[in-house]
């Protein structure tokens, strides 16, 4: 098994380096084929969409399209794939910063529906209640 990292997601889904981008596309043709076995990180894929979103100013729909179906990726091995869609729902309905959509997918998916933080945000995402913390409490 080999690491995916963010560069060869990068270059596939943008195709600013052509040749790059084919050998991109090429490794997840093999992997979606089931001839290879790769793995990567939350990270990887968190950076791949920050990336596309501030870096490549990509509206938020147009980089779940681009980013789901990697994800998706039969032989791609990433903790928690349901989570990271159910982010992606949550993220291209609301107004919330993808990190935060993360979150609440990954709270939701623990069967957690309270969160401790001062962020309004959340307060968009259904099934989750924010807890403001009062200062000079605990």
């Amino acid at each position: 098994m080999r690491f995916l990292d963010t560069n060869i997601l990068l270059r596939y889904l943008t195709r600013d380096d052509e040749l790059k981008a084919q050998a991109a596309y090429a490794l997840l043709k093999r992997v979606e084929a089931g001839l290879e076995t790769v793995t990567t990180s939350p990270l990887v894929i968190f950076e791949a969409i920050f990336t596309l979103a501030r870096t490549y100013h990509q509206p938020k729909q147009r980089v779940a399209e681009l980013v789901l179906p990697i994800i998706a990726l039969r032989r791609l091995k990433l903790p928690d794939k349901r989570v990271w869609r159910d982010a992606m729902q949550i993220w291209t309905t609301t107004s919330i910063e993808f990190a935060d959509a993360y979150n609440a997918a990954y709270m939701q998916a623990h069967g957690m529906s309270e969160v401790y933080t001062w962020d309004e945000g959340f307060d968009q995402v259904q099934g989750i209640t924010r807890i403001d913390v009062k200062e000079g409490v605990g």
